[in-house]
């Protein structure tokens, strides 16, 4: 009985975060073309059509509709689906990795920490950094906002990392893409160096670093085989947001540890 409620429990938490991650899709859709995210419910962006409460189910009424709309019949793109999943992952992810200090492990108590929400509303903040830089180019400063004060509230969740580390961390790498992006006309956008100087301070000098390397690193090979593809020529730019995203996603857990690694080598 346990174990099931256990079960029902870590379920519940996967259906919170493909909600919360749904939101955060909408918003990601609704910013660029200036509608509000409050206000006006769901709706097909083909037909225009109010969606049903069933048809705004997390993850299954994806499946069940067969990735299309029931009015119009066009395809919903599958990052819809896609978003929910990562929402889902992320929320358990977040309860487990963050509540293993606190002794939760995989039968922590109540729904998810403090530091737990915290690292799950960054990442939904990068997940809608990068769908909204992917399409149209730009990273609104809401987000980065959004990403300092996230770090004001790290100074009491992380008090290992101080204050200098965290000022350290948010020129530690926006400072060099800066200089590169005046040394180099359309190196960096300016919403890319903000991100990483935000999450600089969010992270801490360490972490950032490894995360701006991670990025570099999936830019670099997805370029390479669009380029092998023919599908980019060299003088096109492309969103660099998505990629920093993923590399700030994977320092947020494994940054500090990763650098340390590599420093104890030297």
């Amino acid at each position: 009985m346990i174990v099931m409620l256990n079960g029902l429990l870590w379920l519940l938490r996967f259906a919170m975060g493909a909600s919360i991650f749904s939101f955060f899709q909408v918003v990601a859709c609704r910013l660029p073309i200036g509608e509000s995210v409050v206000r006006g419910r769901s709706h097909c962006p083909g037909c225009g059509r109010v969606l049903t409460a069933a048809e705004l189910i997390p993850c299954i009424s994806y499946v069940v509709q067969g990735g299309k709309c029931r009015g119009c019949g066009g395809k919903i793109p599958v990052r819809y689906l896609g978003m929910e999943l990562a929402g889902g992952a992320a929320f358990v992810w977040c309860c487990w990795f963050f509540g293993r200090e606190q002794g939760g492990g995989l039968s922590g108590s109540g729904v998810i920490s403090p530091a737990g929400l915290w690292g799950f509303l960054y990442l939904g903040i990068l997940a809608m950094v990068a769908l909204i830089d992917w399409d149209t180019r730009v990273i609104y400063d809401r987000f980065h906002i959004g990403i300092v004060l996230l770090g004001l509230a790290a100074l009491w969740l992380f008090p290992e990392h101080g204050l200098a580390d965290r000022l350290i961390g948010a020129a530690a790498v926006s400072v060099p893409m800066f200089v590169l992006a005046l040394a180099v006309s359309g190196a960096f956008g300016g919403g890319d160096i903000k991100l990483m100087a935000a999450s600089g301070f969010l992270l801490g000098w360490r972490a950032v670093v490894f995360a701006m390397f991670v990025g570099l690193l999936l830019g670099g090979i997805y370029c390479i085989g669009m380029l092998a593809a023919g599908r980019v020529s060299r003088k096109e730019q492309i969103a660099f947001g998505p990629f920093l995203a993923l590399g700030l996603s994977a320092s947020l857990f494994w940054g500090d540890a990763a650098v340390g690694w590599y420093l104890s080598l030297l």
